[in-house]
């Protein structure tokens, strides 16, 4: 994919994030300006750097990041991923989002991130088990059940969240440290539903959003031509999804290219494919395509399920989805935002089309605190409920913010967007938080 982009646009995650979230601040009104300060800001950035022995014998330094962007309305709680590109800017960033995102979905959780900087495809199981276990003695009482909550992420899994329990009872014994981690094996304290909960999410969203009418010209799943960019496990999982309710999967892609098929893909087949092959890339009987082919193709809903800043100025034109359903965090630039507004491209933002993961990490939390294991079937309605009152709560925002437009408030500005209203009500709801408690002293 050709990443060129206009001068003014940038791919930086935390550059992005800042412009959405000061574009959403000209909605809010009556919220001091030093609170607005306080929140755009990370609470706490924890540089580490670690040795490690590796399988030949030598010795390696990593370097590692947790950032716990708020704590004002409960643990921080995000993801640690371990990749090559990981920088302190995408960590802040990841970090902000988690904030706004379950401020979103209105759980009692702040933001926060981790990562450290390694090529996972580069490393054996053990060394990635010594470089987890060494992260986490580095970042000591920073993360805790109450402190700060890490889970699953990009390169990171169960086992890793496994490794990251255990480092903690080794180091706190005798404590309930179940609630540590979020996305454990289920074995020991995982919930049922994780694995699929950010798809699973998504397509609640999706169904709830479609039933309020908030996409001119698409009404229903049904028949719906559906786009998937990013077949790992929330886009795989997205698809089926979708593909069981009745849309039609036109394409999707991983980092080795895409496939296409006007008449459906059968996304369990393709699952089964990558399995065996690494790739979709191959799969019979569809069309080869670029990665970046995937992202304009012909369709109504377009699920950006890979890293951010896929869709910039330069392909944004492009894109000729009704709907872009949000599903991995940051896949739009705040330029291409723009773009896909002026088009009348519906977005549906990442804080709340992906905050399905981070919703079931909370059930996950609140089952490890008192104990308990709960039915999938209670997961599964637990989540649609939370969702759907999100998005219900979002579109009411919306309104209220175009109705605003329309009398004439903020008239040198374009039109609201879900993405303004969601934040909205999560600037408005934590700051009525950070007063509410007050400032200590």
């Amino acid at each position: 994919m050709d990443m060129h982009v206009r001068q003014d646009e940038s791919l930086d995650l935390f550059v992005n994030s800042t412009l959405q979230f000061e574009r959403a601040l000209s909605w809010v009104d009556g919220v001091k300006e030093g609170i607005i300060d306080f929140l755009i800001n990370p609470k706490r950035t924890i540089h580490v750097r670690f040795p490690v022995h590796m399988d030949d014998g030598s010795i390696k330094t990593f370097h590692g990041f947790r950032v716990l962007h708020s704590d004002v309305r409960g643990p921080g709680k995000g993801g640690i991923r371990y990749h090559p590109n990981v920088s302190e800017a995408e960590v802040a960033a990841l970090a902000a989002f988690m904030t706004w995102k379950t401020a979103v979905v209105d759980i009692p959780y702040g933001g926060g991130k981790g990562g450290v900087i390694c090529d996972p495809k580069n490393l054996s199981r053990d060394e990635l088990r010594r470089i987890t276990r060494r992260f986490v003695a580095e970042l000591g009482v920073n993360i805790g059940p109450h402190t700060d909550i890490p889970a699953p992420d990009v390169y990171t899994s169960a086992e890793t969240m496994a490794w990251i329990y255990d480092t903690e009872v080794r180091m706190h014994p005798g404590a309930n440290n179940l609630a540590v981690v979020a996305g454990k094996p289920l074995e020991i304290g995982g919930s049922l539903g994780r694995d699929e909960a950010t798809a699973r999410g998504s397509w609640s969203a999706t169904e709830q959003l479609l039933k309020r009418n908030a996409v001119p010209g698409l009404t229903s799943r049904q028949g719906a031509r559906v786009a998937v960019p990013g077949y790992g496990n929330a886009g795989s999982v997205a698809a089926c999804l979708f593909h069981d309710a009745g849309a039609v999967i036109v394409a999707v892609s991983d980092s080795r290219g895409g496939i296409a098929n006007e008449e459906g893909l059968d996304p369990r087949a393709v699952l089964a494919h990558k399995e065996e092959t690494g790739t979709v890339v191959g799969f019979p009987g569809a069309l080869m395509i670029g990665s970046g082919d995937v992202l304009t193709i012909d369709c109504d809903i377009l699920i950006p399920a890979a890293l951010e800043c896929q869709v910039t100025t330069v392909n944004a034109p492009d894109v000729k989805a009704k709907l872009v359903v949000e599903a991995a965090n940051g896949p739009l630039t705040a330029a291409a935002d723009e773009t896909l507004r002026y088009k009348g491209v519906v977005v549906l933002p990442d804080i709340l089309a992906n905050a399905g993961g981070v919703v079931v990490s909370y059930f996950e939390w609140v089952q490890n605190l008192e104990y308990q294991k709960w039915k999938l079937d209670k997961v599964e309605r637990l989540l649609n409920q939370k969702m759907c009152d999100a998005v219900d709560e979002t579109v009411d925002r919306f309104d209220e913010l175009v109705q605003r437009h329309e009398q004439g408030e903020n008239k040198d500005l374009p039109g609201p967007t879900l993405r303004d209203a969601a934040l909205v009500s999560a600037i408005t709801r934590i700051a009525s938080v950070v007063l509410q408690r007050d400032i200590w002293p």
